[in-house]
């Protein structure tokens, strides 16, 4: 709500899934409470065509990244359609993820390490359309390049790894960290 105040003309776009009336209700009321109209709350439905859910995300600017639980298939959806993902990288797995895809995309930049931190980038990226733009472009380079979208090579990796499981399996050898060299 604090960067809705300090950003004119921004909206929150907020995933509902099947649409919770409920929840809809108490974020807009909750909203409303901190003196931002509920009408800069959009509520986006979950969409059953995969094509038409990476389009839309070339509607906003930046993907505003949870707290303690990352996006995990949703952020990487988002750099994907080349929407920047500002994330607060946490203390365990679920709160990392976010933080490890960027650093796969070469955008470090967008990783912070406090809530406060977070914030002052975000409103940083939202008052600064020019940095922003060169996040956007330096993340549209690198998802054409880096591994985190190489499905073949992913397949590769992923077949040695099965390959490498089948031959301890045997010689009668029990399970075992596999290490897959590119």
């Amino acid at each position: 709500m604090r960067l809705l105040e300090r950003v004119e003309g921004s909206v929150l776009w907020l995933s509902v899934g099947m649409g919770n009336p409920v929840a809809i209700q108490n974020l807009s009321r909750q909203a409303e409470l901190r003196g931002v109209s509920p009408d800069r709350l959009v509520f986006a439905r979950r969409m059953d065509d995969v094509s038409d859910h990476l389009a839309r995300h070339g509607l906003a600017d930046l993907f505003l990244d949870t707290f303690y639980y990352n996006a995990h298939t949703t952020a990487s959806d988002a750099l994907w359609a080349g929407l920047p993902v500002l994330t607060c990288q946490g203390s365990t797995f679920a709160g990392r993820v976010a933080a490890s895809l960027l650093r796969t995309l070469d955008v470090p930049e967008l990783i912070t390490n406090s809530h406060s931190e977070y914030e002052q980038r975000a409103l940083e990226l939202a008052l600064n359309p020019v940095l922003l733009a060169a996040i956007k472009y330096k993340l549209a380079e690198n998802r054409m390049v880096s591994p985190l979208f190489d499905t073949a090579l992913f397949t590769k990796h992923i077949e040695n790894a099965y390959m490498q499981m089948w031959a301890r399996h045997q010689a009668g050898l029990g399970p075992f960290q596999i290490n897959v060299i590119p």
